[in-house]
């Protein structure tokens, strides 16, 4: 049995179009040139696609039932087709991107849609670890890409490009002492605060230190739990409060010299000596095209 692409492909124009002559227009050929592909299919397959007894050819039951798979193996020769040309023109096969959690995920439907129909043939894989974390995935090899909040001491491995800044806001629960009226920096430090775990630099884990009790907790979502049950407070970010269940029960006292806000820079972050292809550039520079709206001072400069 030899099946071949053309005949595969006068099949499903034919019964798109409706008739021999419409698919014959649209592959710009000669109506016998495609009746004989048909044909010669039926032949080939053992079955009749069309039933030819009416004005126009009618699908049979068969040809209902290939219709699909037909058009699956014309499909494939187009995907096959794409990847070698991205691969003739030195796109990435597959990219890895590790994002902070701090970064808007409401963002990243728009900016990945993008992506694949710029690049789709380049294969994604988008992990979410936390922090520092992000710096030590790409420094070692295993994330071409990295999006996270900007160090104090960076390695020197390591490039950035700034893309903005996210804002993390003061909360409390309901019956925490802190939910009372406005609060200053001197009353952050008397209560316990919780904190993002990093996997990183103890002295990155200490630059966003405030109080001096401090629980370490690897998980934006469980932190909110915490501080829903006054366990303590913390700076989270408007999208994670917002997504979380825990919001009605969480309150945002004002902070003394702020608007209960704060803001952590965000950037990119990828390998000095790693060459980035046409995709991973696109990539820093459309997270970069937007940016994050810049509203205030970085929180953590002004804490001692």
């Amino acid at each position: 049995m030899t099946v071949s692409l053309d005949q595969l492909q006068a099949f499903v124009v034919a019964a798109e179009e409706g008739s021999f002559s419409a698919a014959a227009r649209v592959l710009g050929k000669a109506q016998s040139a495609v009746s004989t592909h048909v044909s010669n299919l039926e032949i080939d397959l053992g079955l009749p696609l069309f039933d030819r007894s009416g004005r126009v050819p009618v699908l049979t039951v068969a040809g209902q039932r290939l219709l699909p798979e037909a058009r699956l193996v014309l499909e494939r020769r187009e995907h096959l087709l794409g990847v070698a040309h991205s691969l003739e023109e030195k796109v990435e096969n597959k990219l890895v991107v590790a994002i902070d959690q701090l970064y808007p995920e409401h963002a990243l439907g728009t900016i990945f849609s993008e992506f694949a129909t710029v690049f789709p043939h380049v294969q994604m894989e988008i992990l979410f670890p936390l922090m520092e974390d992000v710096a030590q995935l790409v420094l070692d090899g295993v994330a071409d890409l990295g999006v996270m909040w900007q160090q104090e001491h960076p390695q020197p491995e390591l490039l950035f490009q700034a893309i903005g800044h996210v804002a993390l806001k003061l909360v409390c629960g309901r019956d925490h002492p802190l939910a009372q009226g406005m609060v200053t920096w001197d009353d952050l430090k008397r209560y316990r605060q919780i904190l993002v775990a990093t996997r990183g630099r103890e002295q990155t884990r200490q630059s966003l230190r405030v109080s001096a009790d401090v629980w370490w907790v690897e998980s934006h979502w469980v932190i909110l739990e915490m501080v829903k049950h006054n366990i303590g407070w913390a700076f989270v970010s408007d999208h994670v409060l917002a997504a979380s269940a825990t919001a009605p029960y969480i309150v945002s006292p004002e902070l003394q010299q702020s608007v209960g806000e704060c803001l952590t820079p965000l950037v990119t972050v990828w390998r000095k000596k790693q060459a980035h292809g046409p995709a991973a550039q696109w990539l820093r520079a459309r997270l970069g095209r937007d940016g994050i709206p810049d509203l205030a001072p970085t929180c953590f400069s002004s804490v001692s």
